[in-house]
Order: structure tokens, then sequence, then C-alpha cells
């Protein structure tokens, strides 16, 4: 009981906290029964209610304003977010407020640095000016970092968040985690010129990594402030050399993460990218970019486990979400994409190298006017897999490409040479997909010679054409593509069945060692 001295003072209370902790463990057991659910569970409304009864309200409230920043988007506000974790530390609720802080730093180390409650806050009405950078963990507390637009959203938090740290070997509780918010509640800007990145790491803006039960909130908007980066761009004008651009704002080896109720506009190239992160809820997010500008992915997700992303408004000039190598579990839900280049997985194995993607499910999408629907790209050469996928429920209106596997991607100003090896794809469904299509050819499958797609499966496929240009309406392509159908399926299906790629690798495992080299 030695440590949980802090808590409280009274016996009483003890016993309380004892009793609230028995219950969340109990929960959270029993929540560890389902498969996937725990990397990516909301906290539910009971948490809440036991939070109330059993932690006192009290919080600190630290007005950014008594601290020089502008907030007029002109003046450089990075440095506002430090001061404010240079009090002494205290077990309740703080409220930071950015204008208090002469940077957005000095409010971020403040607030990281309280093992107890803490809001960082962006205030409503203001916009700043934030330059790359970078923003560390680990925090003693949680943080919520909103971001907000409305008047109402400069509401103070009714309720104090709880959570424990569990021993998976054992039932009792190891520690006591306090929580922290970040709340950010106006517009954050980037600067206008690329020459500020001189000198800097230019794939980062806005890059947060090792922080950990941090929650990014609001109703407001974070500006890219792209147009610049756009026309340097090697992918609009193809006389000048490939540079790399800023991704707007970056999760690296994040856990317990969350990210809603945002827009992110003109990023210089990727708006949203988790890297290396586990347990990611992002939802209720708009995202939005000119069609023509280049490499501006919505939603983009690399060697990450456990990741949902759902409610959520796309429209850029690249792929609305994409998922790179080393991720499995993401759940992708009721997603708006277009215009952009679809929903896409990879792409896979570029340079030879050995990647996977696997354990990914996307359930209800509406996709308009983009030059893919859902894809999986693969780069010849390369090693690995792409499995356990599975694409329902998507709506599509005049959407090129609609299904399509590509396994000879190539991305490069030069004719990419023809190689043997392949990441492997298998056990790939597509499944209640409906819609017009852009193109003639609705479905492609174009798989490899030696490493042909096995378990392919169409179920309720009906796509037609978006005109009447197209002769004998809408048609499919397979390359080296195996499966089964069930159901309607329109355009026909053209795959190959699963026993003929049986016998092939019959026939071909019996020739002469000597002619397999």
């Amino acid at each position: 009981m030695k440590n949980l001295g802090y808590c409280s003072s009274s016996k009483t209370t003890i016993v309380i906290f004892i009793h609230v902790v028995t219950i969340l463990v109990t929960q959270y057991l029993t929540q560890r029964t389902e498969a996937f659910d725990p990397l990516i569970q909301l906290p539910r409304s009971t948490f809440t209610r036991t939070r109330t009864r059993t932690r006192p309200r009290s919080r600190r409230v630290i007005s950014v304003i008594d601290f020089a920043a502008k907030g007029d988007g002109l003046h450089n506000d990075t440095q506002v977010i430090t001061k404010l974790f240079s009090f002494n530390p205290i077990p309740y609720l703080v409220t930071i407020s950015l204008p208090c802080f002469q940077s957005f730093l000095e409010a971020w180390k403040t607030a990281c640095s309280f093992p107890g409650f803490a809001n960082v806050d962006v205030p409503y009405g203001k916009t700043f000016l934030i330059y790359p950078v970078d923003i560390a963990g680990h925090c003693k507390s949680k943080i919520t970092l909103r971001v907000c637009t409305n008047k109402e959203s400069n509401l103070s938090y009714t309720h104090v968040n709880l959570s424990i740290c569990i021993d998976y070997t054992h039932t009792y509780v190891r520690r006591f985690i306090y929580l922290m918010f970040l709340k950010i509640l106006g517009t954050i800007v980037a600067p206008k010129d690329p020459a500020v990145w001189n000198g800097l790491n230019q794939r980062k803006w806005l890059y947060f990594h090792g922080v950990n039960h941090l929650t990014v909130e609001g109703g407001g908007s974070i500006n890219g402030m792209g147009h610049e980066w756009w026309a340097r761009s090697c992918k609009t004008n193809s006389t000048i050399p490939c540079h790399p651009a800023p991704t707007a704002l970056t999760f690296h080896k994040c856990k317990n993460l969350k990210v809603k109720n945002l827009t992110l506009l003109n990023s210089q190239q990727m708006h949203l990218a988790f890297t290396s992160c586990m347990r990611v809820v992002a939802s209720h997010l708009r995202v939005l970019a000119p069609p023509s500008s280049p490499n501006t992915d919505g939603v983009h997700i690399s060697v990450c486990k456990g990741v949902e992303v759902r409610d959520t408004v796309i429209r850029t000039g690249d792929d609305c979400i994409s998922i790179v190598r080393n991720s499995s579990r993401v759940w992708i839900r009721n997603i708006t994409c277009g215009p952009g280049h679809g929903i896409s997985i990879g792409s896979l194995g570029k340079s030879n190298v050995w990647e996977k993607a696997q354990d990914i499910y996307v359930n209800g999408a509406y996709l308009s006017n983009t030059d893919n629907g859902v894809r999986i790209k693969t780069w010849q050469g390369g090693a690995g897999f792409a499995s356990k996928i599975t694409f329902q429920n998507i709506l599509m209106e005049n959407v090129s490409n609609p299904i399509i596997i590509d396994q000879y991607y190539c991305d490069s100003p030069k004719p990419c040479k023809n190689q043997t090896s392949a990441v492997k794809v298998e056990s790939i469904s597509f499944i209640n997909v409906q819609g017009t299509s852009a193109t003639k050819e609705a479905i492609k499958f174009a798989c490899s010679d030696t490493s042909p797609c096995e378990g392919l499966y169409l179920e309720n496929i009906s796509i037609v054409s978006a005109s009447c240009s197209f002769i004998g309406n809408t048609s499919s392509y397979c390359w080296q593509a195996y499966g089964s159908t069930q159901g309607f399926v329109y355009p026909p299906s053209c795959l190959l069945s699963n026993d003929n790629f049986i016998k092939q690798s019959v026939s071909l495992g019996s020739k002469p060692a000597a002619e397999s080299i």
C-alpha cells in the first residue's frame, strides 16, 4: 500500500480504489479473450463513470497567453510549449493553454513531465505557425492534444481518465498510470517556404515519437501549406530531380494512440503516417488536398500492428489509405475516398526486399472518381507475402481499375526489368463490391509466373460500365490467378480453380532437378 500513498490519504479512498481496479482488471481480462479487439478497444462509458466517482476533479489550468505566443499565423510559435512542465508534478488534471508559452515545445515538455492529468490546448480563433518539430516521449502522463475550431470545443473536460498497467503474467496491478491531455483548440500551419527545411530532415514536419497514451483531437485543422512543395515535385515537373517532402503529421513508435475529429489540409506530401505503432485508432478525420497534388496520401500505415481507421473522408492526390511493409491486424471501416488513388495494400517488395502485409480487413467504403479502387501492388524481385486480406461492402462510382492485384507494379521513370522472385499473394477476398467502372477492365489479377496468386475469392460482385462507351460492358483479366467464386459475379470471373493450380504444381515438381535450375 505504500506505493499508493499518493492516490489518497484516507483508508476509505484506498478501499474504493482497490475495488475500482479490480473491476477494471476483470473487464480487461475479459476483453483479452477476443483475438483482435484488445488492440483497438476504445474506453467504455462505464470506465468514465467509475473514474468520475473515484478520482477528484481538481485540475490546474495554465493559460498560455501569459507566455508570449502570438497565434497570428505569422510569428514562429514552435517554442511555445516547454515552461508548463517546470511546475511541481501533481496527480491532478492540468490544462495547458498554448498561448501561455513561448513555443509549442515548451507546452509539450511541461505537460509531458506531469505524472498526472494534463491538457495542452491550441486555442480557438488562433492560428499557430509551427516550424518542423520533433516531439518526443516518454511522458509521465497521458496526453490529449486538441485542435478545435468550434467555440464549443473550449469547454473544459468534465471527466477524469483513468488507466492501469497490467502484469500480463499475473492478475494484479503493477502500477498506476496518470493521464495527460494535449488540447489544440485552433489551427496549426506550416511555413510556406521549403527553404525552412534546409539542413533539416525534409520528411518531417510535426513528428511525434515514443509517445504512449496520446490523444490528438478537436475540430480544427492542420495545414501543411504544400503548394510550393508540389510545384517542385518531379511528379509535377519531370525535368527536375526527385526530392523528399515532409509528411504533415507522423507518429513513430507510439502505443495506445488516438487521433480523431481533425481536418488535415494540403500536406507537403503524405498527410498522416503511423510507423512502427501499436494499438491505434484514427477516426472522424477529414483529409483534403487537390487531385493534382503529388504523393499526398491520406493515411499511411507502415510496420504497425493493431490499427483501426474509421468514419473518415479522404480526398487527395494519391492513395486515400496505403498499408505497406510489415503491417498486420488493420481494420478500415466506413471510409469515403475520392478523388485519389483508392485504398492500397503496398507497394511491397521494392528493391528486392522481404515484406509482408496480413490480417487486413476493409469493411465499408465509398469510392468515387478514383484512379484505382481496392488494390494490392507488389514489385518484381521482392519476397514475403500479402495474405488474409478482405475487401467487403464496397460501393464504387466511376472508378478506374475497381479491383486490381498487380504483381508487376513499377512506379519508375524507367521500365522495370523482369525478375522471377515475387511477393506471395494469397487468401484475398472481395465480397459485396458494387458500382460503376470508368475502365472496361473492372477486375484485373496480374500475378507472378513463378509465384501465382492463390486463394482469391469473389462473392456478390457487380461492377458495370460508368458509360455506354464500352462494347460488351466491363470485363475481367486474369494471369496466374487461382481461386473461387460464390453468388453473382459480374464481370464474369476468369479465375482458375485451385484444382488446376495443384495439378500445375505437381507437374512442375515432377521435372528433373537439372531442368528446374
